[in-house]
């Protein structure tokens, strides 16, 4: 089976699931964008995939789990 990679993106103050190249869904906070590719990835798991999740961390001024600063 092949690698199934999932990377939260920041997106103006939006948050994105990074998927073979394509950006997917509009969230609100990076939790939430995390929860989806996390469930993506369960599946991918099932089918055989080896799976890699990445999400950044905070950077300075923005707030823990949106891209609004403090």
């Amino acid at each position: 089976m092949g690698l199934a990679q999932y990377s939260i993106v920041a997106r103006g103050t939006q948050w994105s699931v990074l998927h073979d190249g394509n950006v997917h869904g509009d969230y609100a906070t990076k939790e939430s964008a995390f929860e989806s590719a996390a469930a993506a990835a369960s599946l991918a798991i099932r089918q055989g995939h080896e799976v890699h999740l990445s999400v950044p961390g905070r950077e300075e001024g923005e707030a823990a789990l949106t891209r609004q600063t403090q």
